[in-house]
């Protein structure tokens, strides 16, 4: 896996200020504003200043970078419009931080003092809100309540001492409505004081997000309550999310935050899990349970730990039927046993070529290739070793392996399975 160095862009100083932050702060000039336009998940960020802490890996994104400045940790976030790839083939218009919807993950350590400058680029006026974070109700970033709201065009800073170590996300207090249907949102993980404490192999986190993005369009839909159909980790969707490696025998670490506006029963194959963290803190060992499936309700945080025991690929997925689907026709009738082939032979008169669909069920659109509204994805699609997967939307693999060692980030491809282990065909002649 290439460098994060050899990515990073910095936007430049070249920002307004928002009013009486230079007399408050004293300070200089801005931290630079690094943007992120690459959609693979970038190796975890070693810090160079500071505090030590074993680094995580966020899905299909990046750790933002800080700088020290008389012992504050220092982040600049930039409130922009952005384009995201959700998949080959579909771009979305969305409003994201440095250049990216989701935002960059912002890492801390317990203990820090923080301060994160936010640039309003956007077209109206915005907020952030530091889910979960106990900190001085001025700077909890609800618009009105808590603080003026950021005028487009100024820079307002938040800071605040970290008094907690867990799991957290970030996103507006103001026009939510707008502001998350767009995409504006991103994680923040504090690290324990202690880099031995709550320790794992690889530690994985993302959001989940959900949009209504007609078929051959780019921009989400802002009033949908309910009826999404784009269900998206980091606002990518399968076959574009990354898959999650683990060596064997591996403690590994998932870090999971639900921004849609319905709950999502995660569930992993091949291997059960812990809940060890939600965003209210980190939960004691006396207090676990085993489970493979997590519902992840509107507005959690959950972090599931698992031993990496079982070497395969394995599906982990929202088993919400739907949203293991890119977007597709809710209003489509149900055709199962309806015999199509007289009103097929009409149709061809009018339109040379058309297909039904539907009357043996819908694995066929795994296999067809048909022509698509411009920027858009089929509803099932993917392949894999031995054909057509039929997913999209929340659904990647989980690839553990016995020759993955640590510190390796690159994908090993499918899993070669050892002989007389894959289910096979009955012969009954």
């Amino acid at each position: 896996m290439t460098n994060r160095r050899q990515f990073l862009q910095g936007a430049g100083a070249a920002l307004a200020l928002g009013s009486g932050l230079v007399a408050k702060s004293a300070l200089a000039a801005l931290p630079e504003a690094p943007t992120m336009q690459l959609t693979n998940m970038q190796p975890p960020l070693e810090p160079d200043t500071g505090p030590w802490f074993n680094g995580v890996v966020t899905l299909n994104s990046w750790s933002l970078p800080w700088r020290m400045k008389n012992g504050w940790k220092e982040f600049h976030l930039v409130a922009e419009a952005v384009e995201r790839e959700m998949a080959p083939g579909m771009v979305a218009r969305l409003w994201g931080y440095n250049g990216q919807s989701p935002g960059p993950t912002i890492e801390c350590v317990e203990g820090d003092k923080i301060r994160i400058f936010v640039t309003n680029r956007l077209p109206e006026h915005t907020t952030i809100h530091w889910h979960g974070i106990f900190l001085p109700a001025g700077m909890d970033g609800v618009g009105g309540l808590n603080q003026p709201q950021i005028p487009p065009g100024k820079t307002y800073a938040y800071e605040f001492e970290l008094k907690q170590s867990g799991t957290f996300m970030y996103h507006p207090h103001a026009d939510e409505m707008v502001q998350m249907a767009m995409g504006m949102m991103g994680s923040l993980v504090v690290h324990p004081k202690n880099p031995e404490e709550h320790k794992v192999d690889r530690d994985y986190c993302f959001l989940m997000a959900a949009y209504d993005i007609e078929p051959g369009t780019m921009t989400a839909r802002i009033n949908t309550m309910l009826d999404f159909n784009i269900w998206t980790w980091n606002s990518r969707v399968f076959p574009g999310i990354d898959h999650l490696l683990a060596g064997l025998d591996e403690r590994i670490r998932v870090r999971m935050g639900n921004l849609t506006m319905t709950n999502h029963p995660i569930h992993i194959h091949g291997l059960k899990f812990e809940v060890a963290c939600t965003d209210g803190g980190w939960v004691p060992e006396a207090a676990r349970w085993p489970e493979v499936t997590v519902d992840i309700a509107i507005g959690q945080m959950r972090a599931v730990e698992f031993i990496a025991d079982a070497p395969g690929d394995w599906a982990m997925h929202c088993h919400k039927s739907h949203h293991t689907m890119n977007p597709m026709g809710h209003d489509v009738p149900n055709m199962i046993g309806v015999d199509q082939r007289q009103v097929l032979k009409s149709l061809n008169k009018l339109l040379p070529g058309y297909m039904v669909m539907g009357e043996r069920g819908m694995a066929d659109m795994g296999e067809m290739v048909m022509p698509l509204p411009r920027n858009t994805l089929p509803m099932m699609t993917g392949e894999g070793q031995f054909g057509p997967i039929e997913m999209g939307g929340m659904f990647t693999v989980l690839k553990v392996r016995e020759d993955l060692v640590a510190g390796d980030w690159n994908d090993p491809g499918w899993y070669d399975y050892p002989e007389g282990t894959v289910s096979y065909e009955v012969d009954l002649s």
